[in-house]
């Protein structure tokens, strides 16, 4: 099982967060990062918080961080 990681604030949060977590850059997709099962706790430990999938979404877009599969990438967006 899988968890998503993401950040509502940036990319950048996104990325260091991962990196702080030791979670490699080959499990970026989009605007998020795949967080294997037995990697959750140790993300909940170091300070992600769990929402379900409605709120993630929400978030995500809110932030303008949305990018769901098959939609170009869009250069107004902030980037990875």
């Amino acid at each position: 099982m899988w968890s998503h990681l993401v950040s509502d604030v940036s990319y950048d949060e996104l990325h260091a967060f991962a990196e702080t977590l030791g979670v490699p850059p080959r499990a970026f997709e989009r605007d998020h990062y795949d967080l294997p099962s037995h990697r959750y706790a140790d993300a909940v430990r170091a300070g992600a918080v769990e929402v379900g999938s409605k709120e993630l979404v929400r978030r995500l877009t809110e932030a303008g961080l949305r990018r769901p599969k098959g939609r170009p990438w869009t250069s107004g967006l902030a980037g990875p």
